[in-house]
């Protein structure tokens, strides 16, 4: 029975405590967090995870447990990761240390995380939930056969949609990393780029070619959710970040030339039942759609008993109402491939071997993403074939990473 122990106790780590009541072979044995460790420890005690202990400090987490999560928030995972670092040569056992998307902010901070990792010699797992749900995989599974007859996918649509963050930070691009490029389109690049991997080669198989992007602040720039921000302790009058992304990457085959094509689409205004993942993949004379939102279930609440109801994510995550006709999603957890990539993780780790997405695959994640900010910001397509650019995207900050998203934004 592998212990985990998790560094920060917020909306996703509490996504990862509800996932592990369906994987084997391990307990949630620790938690480590400035703010909701007892309470998260409270709920994964009652869920039967384990014998659940708060630590007051990351040293003492990692010596007691054999896997640490990274779900701290992105501007202080470079951090963590060194005290992780620390702990390790202290004497910390570990068999396997996994964070959550993004690994980083940008290319040099997902550099010096992978270094860490390699010098400590452990395992890594790179936590994108996406690759990992049941519809995309199964989907995959039974088209197998065709996509070896006929080719694999040539155009990957993938979009994630919602009304926007939890937390403040979130909200603030120098925290954040950016806006919903940085936050949701690390989640649509590498679902399109799965989707376009031919089924027997890695994850990083295909060689990224160009990126090309377009991003606006369409809503959260203007009145009455300008202000809405502003009570949050966010002003995007003063340092905003994109609400609104749409990226173009191209992928070449190394071994057949054929390109390919993923369009990853991302928005913080999608007023709605709640979150969407809408996947769309077509190859040779086939296809598969994924609609996150087409569920066999449902709710009805009236006006009447509405005010019974505190809490409008009861039923799905990041859902805009109360009331009414509301969608019923009864595992979202496994909906969204998070008990899929916690089993690949485990499985991996009691091997001595890496997950399927590793901290290497978030580097590249990360350096994707920030191509499609450089292609915004010059206002030209990117040239990932070519070194100089390459080396530019090494120690590229986008300037709505730097708090001046206003000089390449325009709120609409």
């Amino acid at each position: 029975m592998l212990k985990i122990g998790m560094i920060g106790a917020g909306f996703v780590a509490g996504f990862h405590e509800r996932a592990l009541q369906s994987v084997r072979g391990a307990e949630l044995a620790g938690l480590c967090a400035t703010e909701g460790a007892d309470d998260l420890a409270r709920r994964a005690r009652k869920d039967g995870l384990g014998n659940t202990e708060v630590y007051k400090n990351t040293a003492q987490l990692c010596a007691a447990v054999d896997i640490v999560c990274i779900f701290a928030p992105n501007f202080v995972r470079v951090e963590v990761m060194r005290d992780i670092a620390q702990a390790v040569q202290a004497g910390a056992k570990l068999k396997g240390i996994i964070c959550e998307k993004p690994l980083a902010r940008n290319v040099a901070e997902a550099g010096t995380m992978v270094k860490m990792a390699g010098e400590l010699g452990v395992p890594t797992a790179y936590f994108e939930n996406q690759i990992h749900m049941p519809s995309v995989v199964e989907a995959q599974r039974q088209l197998a056969a065709v996509e070896k007859s006929m080719g694999p996918v040539h155009l990957a649509r993938s979009a994630e949609e919602h009304g926007g963050p939890h937390e403040p930070w979130f909200w603030d691009p120098t925290t954040q990393g950016g806006g919903v490029c940085c936050d949701m389109g690390c989640h649509s690049i590498a679902a399109g780029m799965y989707m376009l991997t031919p089924g027997d080669k890695p994850p990083n198989y295909l060689k990224p070619v160009s990126a090309t992007a377009s991003m606006a602040l369409l809503k959260w720039g203007k009145d009455p959710w300008l202000s809405k921000l502003r009570e949050r302790g966010v002003d995007y009058s003063v340092t905003p970040a994109e609400d609104y992304s749409s990226v173009t990457i191209q992928f070449e085959d190394p071994e057949t030339g054929i390109r390919s094509v993923v369009q990853a689409t991302n928005s913080w205004m999608y007023d709605a039942p709640g979150l969407r993942l809408l996947m769309e993949a077509f190859g040779p004379g086939y296809s598969y759609t994924v609609n996150s939102l087409q569920s066999p279930a449902g709710l009805f609440i009236s006006d009447a008993a509405a005010t019974a109801v505190a809490d409008s994510e009861l039923a799905l995550e990041k859902a805009q109402a109360t009331r009414g006709a509301l969608i019923l999603e009864p595992n979202e957890p496994d909906l969204y491939g998070y008990i899929a990539e916690w089993r690949d993780a485990i499985s991996a780790f009691q091997q001595g071997k890496n997950a399927l997405l590793d901290f290497e695959y978030g580097r590249l994640i990360t350096m994707l993403v920030m191509a499609a900010y450089m292609a915004h910001e010059k206002n030209k397509v990117i040239d990932l074939t070519d070194s100089k650019v390459l080396q530019e995207l090494e120690s590229y900050v986008p300037l709505i990473q730097q708090g001046k998203g206003a000089q390449v934004l325009v709120s609409g």
